[in-house]
């Protein structure tokens, strides 16, 4: 599967600023399964907007693409709270012919930022399965909660080991606008994630300055055994395209099964 990484400079509270730019740079990178935009790519952190039509600019792109693409938006929900909500829009297909839409919402809230006071947490995970991969889907300031992401725990639960271990899912995607104050937890953390976890994991940062913050990129794969498959130049907008090899990743998984001696922990309902 091919993955391309997209490190923008996000125009601040500027929607239609940001999907021009978009797909500017997505035109250029044909042939990808996936696109991926970083976090609030149409608005900036926690700049609110109407996302109806950059959802719509979603569909529109994966359609043309033939492909899925994925990023966060600031989204009012059906309870009437605001969300920061990570889209996953995949084209029509012969099963949907409409296209289909799966998000998740951002479930760890960055207090330090004050973005409890304009949003409210998601309460659960979500694992979108693409053209034969499981991606699970996370946001920013998620990175830094290793148990919410656990791979297998989703199946364990309520189960034992003797039960038999299995894979939730084979990549995960963190979308986010991670200051360059804090860019080497960031790459520190994302390593850790896919070591930990025998998955791919990539992050897609964005570039420039808001209001408040700078940030300087640090988009990248990384792989099972925490090496960088590729990444984007620090500090200048940019794309770059993977390869996602689930074949090396199952060898790898069956040749090395440490998950499987892992601990059986669950997630605990905290909604």
């Amino acid at each position: 599967m091919k993955i391309t990484l997209l490190q923008q400079n996000i125009a601040w509270a500027d929607p239609a600023d940001n999907q021009r730019r978009s797909e500017a740079a997505i035109l250029a990178a044909p042939l990808s399964d996936l696109y991926v935009l970083p976090e609030m790519w149409s608005t900036g952190f926690n700049a609110i907007d109407d996302d109806s039509a950059s959802l719509l600019w979603m569909k529109q792109i994966a359609e043309k693409m033939n492909a899925a693409v994925a990023g966060s938006l600031s989204v009012k929900a059906e309870d009437g709270t605001r969300r920061n909500r990570f889209y996953f829009v995949m084209p029509p297909t012969d099963e949907y012919p409409e296209g289909k839409v799966e998000f998740y919402d951002k479930r760890h809230l960055f207090t330090y930022g004050k973005e409890q006071l304009h949003y409210a947490a998601g309460e659960e995970r979500k694992i979108v399965s693409w053209r034969g991969v499981k991606f699970l889907l996370q946001v920013c300031y998620d990175l830094r909660f290793p148990v919410f992401s656990r791979n297998g725990i989703d199946k364990v639960s309520n189960a034992s080991w003797e039960d038999g271990f299995e894979y939730d899912y084979d990549c995960i995607i963190y979308v986010a606008s991670w200051p360059s104050s804090r860019i080497k937890p960031w790459r520190i953390l994302l390593q850790a994630r896919a070591v930990e976890n025998q998955c791919y994991v990539v992050g897609v940062n964005r570039v420039g300055e808001d209001p408040v913050c700078k940030y300087c990129g640090g988009t990248e794969m990384i792989d099972a055994y925490g090496r960088i498959v590729d990444a984007c130049p620090d500090g200048q907008v940019s794309s770059i395209t993977c390869e996602l090899d689930m074949d090396a990743l199952n060898s790898f998984r069956k040749k090395f099964p440490v998950l499987e001696d892992a601990d059986l922990y669950q997630i605990l309902d905290q909604g």
